[in-house]
Order: C-alpha cells, then structure tokens, then sequence
C-alpha cells in the first residue's frame, strides 16, 4: 500500500470522529465559533471590489471567499500552508498541477478555492491556469464569461500575458482555458506549451502557478503536464476511485513529484452525481515530504 492509499486510509477513519466533533459544536454555537474574518486573519471583503463581491455572489463552491469561516475553507488554509512550506524547501517551487484520477473529484474547484486562498498571503502573487482544454471549468466558478485563453494563444503563437485577466480578488489572476476542444491532447504535449509553461513559471519569482488540468485515467496529456510542473497535488474523492484505479493513477504519474493527495468526501445520504452543497464535502490532506 502506497503512502498516499495509506493516507487516504487514515482520513476516512478520521472522518467519523470529526463529524461527531462537529455535530457537538454545531450544537452550541454557529460554524467556526462565531470568529470573523479578522479573527482569522483574513484580508477584509471591503478590500475587493464591490463589482466582484456582487459577481460571485451566488457561488456557493467559492468557499474561501464566500464562507470564510466554514470548516471547507478551514482546510482550504491549511492545505495553502502545507504547500506554501513545501515550495519553499528548495528555492521556491512555484508550478503545481492540480489533478484527479477520473472526472468528478472536485479538482477544479480545489483548484480555485485553493488560488484564491493563496492570494490572500502578503507575499506571493497567484496565477490560476484551466488548461482542462476538454471541459473547462474555472471561468465559471470564478463568475466570467468564456474568453480567449490558453489554447488561443498556443494555436496561434501569441503571448498568453494578453490573455490573463485580472480577477479583483486579492492579487489572483486568471488564465482561462480559451476555444473548448475535443482532442488537445497533442497541444498540450507540445514543445510550445512546455515553453509557455517554462515562461510563465519564471516571468514573477513571487507568482505561484495554479494549474487544473485533465483528469489522468482518461487524458494522457496531463501525465506530461505533471511532470513538467514542480509538485502535484492530487484529488480523490471518497468511493470514487477503486484501489486499482488509484494504483493506475498514481502509475501514470510516475515520474512527477506527487507532493500529496486531498480527500474530498461526500456526506451520507448526498448523491454521488455532483455537487449540491459545499457545506457537505470535507478536505483531507497528507503530503509525501
């Protein structure tokens, strides 16, 4: 058994008693004991345009914005602190690739709460890259429109710096995905995108890049991509992978640092089919290092 299955292992069991605990405080107070967000250190929503705030609303999955005191975005901070101290072991390993082992895991919106909780630190600015080509998704958790993005700028050579947007959201920036396409597998797995991803990483020394891409079991290109990245962090939801497609995932990622795995976990009774309710999932981390 692998150090992340075993991992794995352990938080399930955990799970249990950390719901238990949970329901005992829910019982005596409101989620998070009533703290606010200077209690937490937070940067304060007046420092975001009212624009943006009115934007993402309504989006309930943007847990590190929306409810910064819920457990989800507890351990969207921790998991922010985790792989801030282990960029920083060996210079500063700033590229991470955010992936999953099948569709469905949460990858994309660990992507984004995860960007967004690192562009609340002083001292690092954040860019998030949705190179799932296939079936982007970022741009509509963070509230915008489809733009022109990162295949537009591969297919037609030009510099992805005219693609990033600014989000208003603390110092993240965004690099949409672009035109949608069936089959990016070779774009991706490109001499270009390896030199866009390279350019990227070393035009800020303070800029982390978070990049959500494929899924592995499915895609081939993210195998690439992951290994040209600085760490992996990888997302597996509870009884959605069996033993042997975890194996197979972590096979197929041989080769790239795979710095950990976060366990996302559905409550009783919710439906497997997707996400109804964020206040239902919970985040569990181990790390390799």
């Amino acid at each position: 058994m692998s150090r992340i299955e075993e991992a794995l292992k352990k938080a399930s069991k955990l799970r249990g008693r950390e719901e238990e605990k949970s329901g005992r405080a829910n019982q005596s107070g409101p989620v998070g004991g009533g703290a606010s967000a200077h209690d937490l250190g937070l940067a304060p929503r007046k420092e975001i345009p009212q624009e943006v705030l009115d934007r993402v609303a309504g989006q309930h999955m943007l847990v590190s914005l929306n409810d910064i005191v819920s457990p989800a975005a507890e351990e969207f901070r921790k998991l922010k602190q985790n792989l801030v101290r282990l960029t920083k072991k060996k210079g500063f390993q700033n590229t991470i690739v955010i992936t999953s082992g099948t569709v469905g895991e949460g990858k994309s919106v660990t992507s984004t709460n995860l960007a967004i909780s690192l562009a609340q630190e002083f001292d690092h600015t954040v860019l998030l890259v949705d190179a799932d080509l296939r079936k982007p998704s970022c741009h509509e958790l963070l509230c915008m429109d489809q733009a022109y993005g990162l295949s537009d700028c591969l297919l037609e050579g030009t510099d992805v710096s005219s693609a990033i947007i600014r989000t208003g959201i603390g110092k993240l920036s965004f690099l949409p995905a672009g035109t949608p396409m069936a089959n990016p597998g070779e774009l991706l797995a490109s001499q270009r995108m390896a030199t866009v991803l390279r350019e990227m990483k070393e035009r800020y020394s303070d800029r982390f890049l978070i990049i959500d891409t494929p899924p592995v079991l499915p895609f081939a290109e993210t195998r690439i991509l992951a290994r040209l990245a600085d760490m992996v962090v990888l997302v597996v939801r509870e009884q959605r992978l069996s033993k042997y497609e975890l194996n197979e995932t972590l096979e197929a990622l041989s080769g790239a640092n795979v710095a950990g795995a976060v366990f996302t976990q559905a409550s009783r009774g919710h439906s497997a089919a997707g996400y109804s309710g964020y206040a239902h999932y919970s985040y569990k981390y181990s790390y390799n290092a």
